[in-house]
């Protein structure tokens, strides 16, 4: 229970943390509801006076004023209550954006590892629902506390003034009070955390499913499917209808509890008043302060409930934010205008995960090779020989676990990764696109950028052909994923994407296996042109993309086992030849039957 508590803190002295930057508009805030809290204890003291001052003993003549203060106070604490509300949510929404903006800057920092591990859905919800769960703590939360905490202050000082004995009679029922509250919290804070893994269980397959409809369409899938979200649907029902249970035993406690010290309160002072050892107006004080006195109790046990909510939704953040699989960066980058392009891997050993003995299993083992600047390099190699991995370490999208990876004689790490993979220029296979213009596209919001120079990078690349056929060109709006293009029209705009940014390195995944014949020819006409003075890494299956490097790396089980030229490589007849015959031969006679008909 102590590590709970204390776990309880530390949450919670994270998320006032957030609020330090608006710190005096806090102080101002509190300052406003501490005011909110007095005015309302203020009025039974008023009523009590007017009774039995006035109206009892008939004494007319200062009643109008008593009544033009009752109004006065009425007046003022509703207008500052209006006013501290719009203030503390308006703390509380700049306080919710700074954390969204934290969350997101430290996704986006993170390595590919981290994504590789994390589910897209379980990211959406730290980024949305959970950074929710603590708009009304971050809004509202911590200064209506401490204003229902003063305000039960100014409650009792006030009752305790008016008659101690009915004040001990208020304040018995509270033992009771505090015990439903506790088994409250015992059990509500772990089904708060249930709920939240619930919701983001929901959004993981909601967003896989609705990414890969088309596979779950084609092998008719849906009813499994259905199967499998009626469960996980199942299970967060169950989540919130066990928190609803706590909840429903809850509130009916507290009005019992209230219910009974008023109870109490009026037979205790009823007795009295006949007795003659209170007045009326002390009695009917004791009422409106015993209604008024669980007030700030049911707010607080409210709170309570909305900071349960907002401890399970940080932990999850913090969960996210104490994560950081972010790549080590250097603290000043090293003066270079632009990269000569020379790329050398020494001794270069990557996995990215363990056995379960703990040894790494190793995707690359020792590959070592050298491409100097302006060369036109491929990798070929069997699925699973780490032709990518070298593509993914050459732009750090991890770190290798031994050797060296140099860029004109420097260390990769060396360099900022900003600068590193704004000169080196990757077109992959499977093409991502935002919503939005397809100028918008292929600038990527880009200062440096202009629309003259999308224009120059989609005609170097032959996507203005069918940009011009488009109803708005390059205003055209693009869907999501780019679904209302064909795949060879969205591998073209990646090609003019990276041209327009103008790499020094141009790195080529695959990039053309989605894209007819007739298509191909065209870009390696473009690209010709553009490779010109650049340095070209191609990964690739077809025979006319990598027939005619300058040099041929052949990986095979994450082994560099040979390199030349390919006619060297086919008259030493090692493995590469092997991957011709299998492969390529039957694809060139293909390719030369099509153009001979076509001819």
């Amino acid at each position: 229970m102590n590590t709970e508590k204390g776990l309880d803190r530390r949450l919670l002295g994270r998320i006032i943390g957030y609020l330090m930057p608006y710190k005096h508009w806090v102080i101002l805030a509190f300052c406003l509801v501490l005011l909110v809290s007095f005015l309302g204890p203020l009025r039974p003291w008023l009523i009590q006076i007017a009774i039995d001052n006035h109206i009892v003993p008939g004494e007319l003549d200062g009643l109008v004023i008593l009544m033009i203060a009752l109004i006065g106070v009425l007046a003022l604490e509703g207008a500052l209550s209006y006013v501290n509300a719009y203030f503390t949510q308006w703390i509380g929404q700049q306080a919710i954006y700074d954390v969204r903006v934290r969350v997101f800057r430290h996704v986006q920092q993170q390595s590919l590892s981290f994504f590789d591990r994390t589910p897209i859905g379980r990211l959406i919800t730290r980024t949305t629902s959970d950074v929710e769960a603590l708009a009304d703590v971050l809004s509202a939360g911590v200064v209506v506390i401490m204003g229902d905490m003063f305000k039960l202050l100014f409650i009792a000082a006030f009752m305790f003034s008016l008659n101690w004995v009915l004040a001990l009679v208020t304040l018995c029922v509270m033992p009771f009070m505090l015990l439903v509250t506790l088994w409250f919290k015992r059990n509500v804070r772990g089904q708060y955390r249930e709920t939240r893994k619930q919701v983001a269980r929901l959004n993981s397959f909601m967003q896989e499913h609705v990414t890969g409809m088309q596979i779950v369409q084609l092998f008719g899938r849906e009813q499994v499917e259905m199967n499998r979200f009626e469960k996980i649907n199942d299970q967060h029902q169950i989540a919130q209808l066990k928190t609803v249970f706590f909840h429903s035993l809850f509130w009916p406690a507290v009005d019992i509890i209230a219910s009974t010290a008023i109870g109490f309160v009026l037979w205790t002072g009823g007795v009295s008043a006949l007795s003659g050892a209170i007045t009326v107006g002390i009695l009917i004080a004791f009422v409106q302060y015993c209604r008024q006195f669980f007030e700030p109790i049911r707010n607080l046990s409210e709170q309570f409930n909305t900071l349960q909510g907002a401890m399970a939704g940080a932990e999850r953040i913090f969960d996210i934010l104490d994560n950081d699989q972010s790549l080590p960066q250097v603290e000043k980058q090293i003066p270079q205008d632009r990269l000569e392009g020379e790329i050398v891997f020494d001794n270069v050993w990557f996995a990215y995960k363990n056995h379960d003995d703990g040894t790494p299993d190793w995707v690359l083992r020792g590959v070592s090779f050298k491409i100097r600047r302006g060369q036109d390099v491929a990798i070929v190699g069997a699925t699973g020989s780490g032709k990518t991995t070298i593509i993914s370490l050459l732009m750090r999208f991890y770190d290798i676990q031994k050797g060296r990876i140099l860029l004109d004689g420097q260390d990769i790490r060396t360099f900022r990764l900003r600068y590193l993979r704004w000169r080196i220029g990757l077109v992959q296979q499977d093409v991502f696109l935002f919503s939005g213009s397809i100028a918008r596209n292929i600038a990527l919001d880009s200062s440096g950028i202009t629309l003259d120079n999308v224009k120059q990078a989609a005609k170097a690349v032959g996507a203005d052909k069918f940009i011009g056929q488009l109803p708005n060109g390059y205003d055209q709006d693009v869907r999501e994923r780019g679904s209302s293009l064909s795949q060879g029209q969205r591998q073209l705009l990646s090609f003019a994407r990276v041209l327009a940014h103008d790499p020094n390195i141009l790195v080529l995944d695959e990039a053309t296996s989605s894209i007819d014949t007739e298509t191909e020819q065209m870009i390696q006409r473009a690209l010709e042109r553009t490779l010109e003075g650049r340095t070209s890494l191609v990964v690739a299956h077809r025979l006319s993309t990598i027939r005619y490097a300058d040099t041929i790396l052949v990986l095979h089980k994450g082994l560099l086992r040979e390199h030349g030229t390919h006619d060297e490589l086919v008259a030493a007849g090692g493995l590469y030849q092997t991957l011709y015959e299998l492969q390529y031969r039957e694809q060139e006679q293909l390719e030369i039957g099509g153009l001979v008909t076509g001819g």
